[in-house]
């Protein structure tokens, strides 16, 4: 078990702190940025579809 004297060894980790919050901050931010990716995507693509189905409606009542 690793035991920290002060809060300054707890964040450089033994030497390797850059790394383990670098990946910390690196994962949190992609946790964050992906829904609303995810969201923003979804959006679009469901108003390109209704667009096309108007269209397509347009085309065969003509």
């Amino acid at each position: 078990m690793i035991h920290w004297h002060s809060f300054s060894d707890f964040i450089a980790m033994g030497g390797y702190g850059l790394y383990v919050w670098g990946s910390f901050g690196t994962t949190a931010l992609l946790m964050t940025i992906e829904p609303i990716l995810v969201i923003r995507n979804r959006k679009s693509t469901l108003s390109r579809l209704k667009r096309q189905l108007r269209a397509e409606s347009r085309t065969t009542a003509e």
